[in-house]
């Protein structure tokens, strides 16, 4: 039984065909030609793609947490998860600094 793949098939355009094309694009006044300074900055999509990467490296994991705790965090809006770990950071860091002093 023969495999079928899940991979889009490019299919490249003849000599023939893709001069035809090229010859379109350049009859066309509306289609400029990029410049060679224009293609060498052209990069490819993936490196573009999705979420900034962070300085502060984070570790997902399932935490459980009071339902009273998660109320008023989220009560505080758009970026209540943020100000959790901020909070808790600071809370880490003032102990921090009481086990060192003894």
């Amino acid at each position: 039984m023969a495999k079928i793949s899940s991979k889009r098939v490019i299919l490249m355009p003849s000599v023939k065909d893709n001069a035809k094309i090229v010859a379109a694009a350049r009859a066309d006044p509306d289609a400029k030609p990029m410049t060679k300074r224009q293609l060498d900055a052209l990069v490819p999509i993936r490196t573009v793609r999705g979420r900034p990467k962070s300085e502060n490296k984070k570790l997902l994991l399932s935490v459980r947490y009071s339902v009273e705790v998660v109320e008023y965090f989220r009560s505080t809006g758009d970026g209540w998860q943020a100000r959790m770990d901020s909070v808790l950071r600071q809370y880490v860091s003032q102990h921090e600094a009481r086990s060192n002093v003894t």
